[in-house]
């Protein structure tokens, strides 16, 4: 069913229940988002695409267009609320660009560019998550994991359908668990999209590392804005 909705004073058309985030970025209008991949069921986790609906604040992955809804993304409020939300997922983990083997193809890290992110207005924590490296292919770096929950629900394996990732404990404790035997059972082309599915550098593919030169990154030579608005280098 086509229906009709507002998006910042702007009237777009699109079809009933596709998601907010989608139907933005189809008009135009970007919207930073960390747990969401398109084409996959919503998991809502991240709430870095929070936008303001009929007056009140959403997960724009996780709400369906209706008609007439009356949608506002870009305001100063809405800006710093993503904001602080990518600021604090910055000091929660261990995040050292310049020396991660995903730098130039990190969802979080791109993001935080295009919010011109130079710093947090909190404390960082320095936490201290052991990482995971029984696993033949995968090497699980735990202190940058953002619990987005992709790996969890995305990555299963190809015969049982039991999940490969899982998160134990709870609060500031909880971290991402590796299943070591389904790990070790994955084809390497399902290891290469398990690491390309991860936002940022928890999951790392084994004796691969900075595969890709720096200048020719996901990242670093067109805007995670304009290829999430389907934008082409001229």
């Amino acid at each position: 069913m086509t229906i009709q909705l507002t998006i910042d004073g702007e009237v777009v058309t699109t079809t009933e229940g596709t998601p907010l985030v989608e139907v933005a970025a189809a008009n135009g209008t970007y919207v930073p988002t960390l747990c969401h991949h398109p084409g996959s069921p919503c998991l809502g986790t991240c709430r870095v695409c929070a936008v303001r609906v009929n007056g009140a604040i959403a997960a724009s992955c996780s709400l369906g267009a209706r008609d007439g809804m009356v949608v506002e993304v870009n305001t100063p409020e809405l800006r710093d609320l993503r904001r602080t939300i990518v600021e604090m997922l910055f000091v929660e983990g261990v995040h050292n660009c310049p020396s991660c083997e995903k730098s130039g193809r990190c969802q979080l890290q791109a993001v935080a560019l295009d919010m011109r992110l130079e710093g947090a207005r909190f404390p960082y924590r320095y936490p201290d998550r052991e990482a995971e490296h029984d696993a033949a292919r995968i090497w699980l770096e735990r202190d940058r994991c953002i619990f987005c929950q992709r790996c969890v629900e995305f990555v299963r394996d190809r015969e049982t359908g039991k999940k490969i990732f899982s998160i134990s404990r709870r609060g500031e404790r909880a971290r991402i668990e590796l299943d070591v035997e389904l790990a070790d059972a994955m084809p390497p082309e399902q290891v290469a999209e398990a690491v390309d599915l991860c936002p940022v550098g928890a999951i790392l593919a084994k004796g691969v590392g900075y595969d890709v030169p720096i200048g020719q990154r996901r990242y670093e030579a067109w805007s995670l804005r304009n290829r999430v608005l389907g934008r082409r280098p001229s």
